[in-house]
């Protein structure tokens, strides 16, 4: 994604150019000046990551239960492996598989709530439950479970200041007042044969606002790299999972 590479670019050129700027290598011709300019230009990256315009997208016609409740969206991530399994067990794999199963996920949460504790939440998940199961009991509501084809969950990431109720299916088909913006992920098995599959995951990001859209860009630009890296990681559990029950 163009915004997270010019934000962590930006981020990684700041560094070594304040590095520079306290410790110059004279040597290379690289001075103070040098430095202070090579800071400059890292910062300006990062400004430009932060404020690049995140346009949005919609489908033409729906086929997924996604597209039902997610038809336009702002920001979105895709990804999919082939499993040597049939479809009905990897939809049961997807949905039992847990957070220590997945490689890097509790390293990768626990950057992100910079390492404070919380109580039991997608972010700070145990091992007894599924993450499905935690993700559906703290914050998550079930747009779609249609085994074996497609499971859809949803979640606010952007409100207003005030009181919240639930997360209900009902919000995401409503025109919700400006100030929120939706997310949804789902999981769909496409069988290959009758003991191949694919499964992809994608999640959506539709904002009702301006202001909802640019708060949320940055959020979206710094975590997108290791949501990226946890999206790919769940997909290999569920295909380690459905072979291991094999």
């Amino acid at each position: 994604m163009l915004g997270s590479f010019l934000l962590y670019a930006g981020a990684i050129v700041c560094v070594a150019g304040l590095v520079l700027a306290i410790w110059p290598m004279q040597r290379l011709g690289l001075g103070r000046s040098s430095g202070t300019l090579i800071a400059a230009v890292g910062v300006l990256l990062v400004v430009i990551a932060v404020r690049l315009p995140a346009p949005e997208s919609r489908v033409p016609r729906a086929t997924t239960h996604l597209d039902d409740f997610m038809p336009r969206w702002q920001f979105n991530e895709y990804h999919r492996v082939r499993v040597k399994a049939p479809a009905a067990r990897v939809y049961d794999a997807m949905k039992h598989v847990k957070a220590n199963e997945i490689f890097l996920f509790k390293t990768l949460t626990w950057i992100r709530r910079g390492g404070r504790p919380q109580p039991e939440s997608i972010l700070n998940a145990g091992d007894r439950e599924s993450l499905i199961d935690v993700a559906t009991h703290n914050g998550f509501a079930t747009l779609a479970d249609d085994p074996p084809k497609e499971l859809v969950v949803g979640t606010v990431v952007v409100a207003p200041r005030g009181p919240r109720g639930p997360v209900t299916p009902r919000m995401f088909k409503s025109n919700l007042p400006t100030g929120y913006a939706l997310a949804a992920m789902n999981f769909i098995v496409t069988p290959e044969g009758p003991n191949t599959s694919w499964i992809s995951t994608e999640t959506r990001v539709f904002a009702t606002s301006p202001d909802a859209r640019r708060r949320f860009a940055v959020y979206w630009r710094v975590i997108y790299p290791g949501s990226a890296i946890i999206r790919r990681g769940w997909l290999r559990a569920i295909r380690r999972r459905a072979l291991g029950s094999s």
